[in-house]
Order: C-alpha cells, then sequence, then structure tokens
C-alpha cells in the first residue's frame, strides 16, 4: 500500500482503504490536508524517482492526481498550446508487422502504397497553404524506401519552404533505414540532418519494457535500442518527442518503469519537447484478434496516466493531450489533469483512424481555441520547440 512516507496515525484518518491496498479520500475529508501531503512527497521524490515510487501513484485518487498536475501547469503560466502541423505517412507498407497495429499492408494488397518523393511535396505545399509550421512525416517500415528518398525529400522541402519545420521518423525507422543501408544510425542521422531534419516524433516508444513488446511488436527494436536511438539524436542535435502507447496488456508497473526511463534520459540529455500518453485503439489489430485486448482502458485511467506523467516528467516541456485518440471532450477534461497541449491541426491522420478512431481527421484553429477556453486555460500557438507564435486572449 502506498503511505507516502507517513505514519498509520497520520494516514488512516483521511484515507479509505479498499481490499485491494488503493487508497482514496473519504469523501467527507475535506482533500486539503492530503493534497498538501502528495504535494510535498512528490516533490520531495523529483531528484529522486524510481519505477516503485512512480506505480505507487497510479494506486492514488485520479482528482488529487488531476489537482496536483494542474497545479504544475498553473505555475507554468496556465497555458495550453498548439500547433498548426500536418501529418504525411509516406507508406504503409511493413515487415515489422506489429500485433498492435492496424494501419500496415502487405506488399501486393489492394489498398496498400508508397507515395513519390513529387506527392509528398503535394501534401507538403498543401499545409504550408494553410499555414503550416510543422511537418510530421512517418510511415512503416518499407525495404523499398531508401536514405536518399528522405534525403530528396527533405532537401526540397527546405528548398522551397525554409521556414517549415520538418519532425519526422522513428527511432524504429532510423534503425530499419540504418539496416537497409549498412551504415550506423549515427550516420543515418547526421545525413538526415544535413538534409533538413530538425526532430523526431516519439513514436514506436510503445512500452519501454521488452516482456511486452515481445508480444506487441516483436520485430520493432528494443526498450534500451529505442533509447540509445534517442540518445544519439539528442547528441548530434536532433531534438524529439516521446510516446507511451497505454490500455493494452501493460499493467501500471509497466508504464511506471517506462515513464521512469523517459525521466531518466531526459535528465541526462535535455533532448525530449513533448510526452504523448497514446491511448491504444483495438480494432483491426492482431492484439484484439487474439483476444488479448477486448476493451479500451476507461476515461479515469486515460487522467491517471496523464497526470501521473506530468507529475514526473516535470523535466519535459508539456504533456500532450493528443485529441485523435482520446476524442475533443476528454482531451479537454485532459487539460485540467496535466495536459498543456493538444497537439495541433494534424490536417491529415491515419494511424490511429485505421484502428477504430471516430475522431475527425484535422481540427480547425477555431475548434481548438473553444476547447482551450472551455477549460478556463489560455490558448497559445507554438512551433515544434514551444517557441510561442501568439497568444490568445
Amino acid at each position: 500500500m502506498f503511505t507516502l512516507g507517513l505514519s498509520r496515525d497520520m494516514l488512516y484518518p483521511l484515507l479509505n482503504i479498499n481490499t485491494k491496498g488503493y487508497v482514496y479520500m473519504r469523501e467527507y475529508q475535506k482533500p486539503q490536508a492530503y493534497y498538501r501531503m502528495l504535494q510535498n512527497w512528490c516533490e520531495s521524490k523529483m531528484e529522486e524517482w524510481t519505477p516503485k515510487t512512480i506505480e505507487e501513484l497510479f494506486a492514488l485518487d485520479v482528482h488529487e492526481l488531476g489537482k496536483l498536475a494542474d497545479s504544475i501547469n498553473r505555475r507554468n503560466g496556465n497555458t495550453v498550446t498548439f500547433v498548426v502541423n500536418r501529418h504525411i505517412n509516406y507508406t504503409n507498407i511493413c515487415v515489422s508487422r506489429c500485433p498492435l497495429c492496424a494501419f500496415y499492408r502487405n506488399v501486393g494488397d489492394s489498398d496498400a502504397y508508397s507515395m513519390s518523393v513529387d506527392e509528398v511535396l503535394e501534401k507538403v505545399a498543401e499545409a504550408v497553404k494553410m499555414g503550416a509550421t510543422e511537418l510530421h512525416i512517418v510511415g512503416s517500415l518499407n525495404p523499398e524506401i531508401n536514405l536518399e528518398y528522405f534525403e530528396r525529400i527533405f532537401g526540397r522541402i527546405k528548398s522551397k519552404f525554409p521556414h517549415v519545420i520538418i519532425k519526422a521518423l522513428t527511432a524504429t525507422e532510423i534503425q530499419f533505414l540504418s539496416q537497409i543501408e549498412g551504415t550506423s544510425v549515427e550516420e543515418v542521422l547526421s545525413r538526415l540532418k544535413d538534409a533538413g531534419l530538425q526532430a523526431m516524433p516519439g513514436g514506436g516508444a510503445e512500452i519501454l519494457d521488452d516482456g511486452i513488446r515481445e508480444v506487441i511488436c516483436p520485430k520493432k527494436v528494443k526498450a534500451e535500442e529505442w533509447l540509445w536511438i534517442m540518445e544519439i539524436a539528442h547528441s548530434i542535435g536532433i531534438r524529439s518527442n516521446a510516446t507511451m502507447l497505454f490500455g493494452h496488456i501493460e499493467k501500471p508497473k509497466h508504464r511506471a518503469v517506462h515513464l521512469y526511463k523517459l525521466w531518466k534520459l531526459q535528465e541526462r540529455t535535455g533532448g525530449f519537447v513533448s510526452f504523448i500518453p497514446l491511448l491504444f485503439y483495438l480494432e483491426n489489430t492482431e492484439l484484439n484478434a487474439l483476444g488479448l485486448v477486448e476493451e479500451k482502458t476507461d476515461a479515469v485511467d486515460v487522467l491517471k496516466t496523464i497526470a501521473i506523467s506530468r507529475i514526473v516528467l516535470q523535466n519535459f516541456s508539456s504533456i500532450r493531450a493528443y485529441w485523435v485518440a482520446l476524442g475533443e471532450k476528454l482531451a479537454q477534461v485532459a487539460l485540467n489533469y496535466g495536459a498543456n497541449d493538444l497537439d495541433g491541426t494534424l490536417m491529415e491522420e491515419r494511424v490511429t483512424h485505421a484502428a477504430g478512431a471516430k475522431t475527425p481527421l484535422m481540427l480547425q484553429i477555431n475548434k481548438i481555441l473553444g476547447l482551450v477556453k472551455g477549460a478556463n486555460k489560455i490558448a497559445a500557438e507554438r512551433d515544434t520547440f514551444y517557441n510561442i507564435l501568439r497568444r490568445y486572449s
């Protein structure tokens, strides 16, 4: 049972403890005393998080965690940011065929595709015309697509639209490119940076536990490889995001280890910008077909995970409420439970929608502003690196 290091005489009058040892506030108690203890305990652990102390947070009341997480954001200006961006998925042909994924296709499938360089540039031009400042370019592990393909794309983007930030290719894609090119990860990253790559998305992290990865993505990079690739990227000046796919076969202890590993790497490199907790969608996935995941996790679990992410990862600029997966209403609620970013306009999201998301393919700026205002937050447009471009009153 999680006790915040307090004596039984101090703790028991404040808490109600169920048969599983989980701790909840008694409804008739004023929460302020408990809240102060929780705040002080978390502050004492900020310099020494461990997987165990992070796991213990998952046993606490979601509203108390949310209150603490929101207080962190309020201390930092109570601002919720967003970016005008476009997602471009250059191919869905993938040799990895992860059981968690509904997006991939095999060569020869009727809906398999790979975009030409010109086709990618057409989408880039459309995005820039609509005001995009960021391009989020990711795809699959397609052996027919080589490093030169991306060098050509990035070079042409920077030649024609030098102000647009290129955020592209997950650690998994980087590792795959190094394999098919027969060269090092550092060489791949250096060449891409020279071509125009400025940042990397955080995909492919899933859960940073190899036992879980063996079930949900057995052919992807191992947990330590993902972290190692990110560390190399940070070391040569390519900043990145980080994600966590949750709500499938993992348990709170696995989420805790994941958060701990990210926190620890960020303490070393400072290269992460944003953390995105990604809610798992099971439709059209092998995990669902095998009966390993039969339903999405609930809103309480989502909000608790977001709140704990904010409490632990205070060395990240933002915790994102990814509206594509959460839906607009839950994403708005999450803005008072530790999230301080709504991602962006996206313009064309395919991966989560392939797994059953019913949200729009894009959100207009006025819609984003409405969500932020409804959460009693201050909206601000940002770039990829969280430089504020415009504040809205």
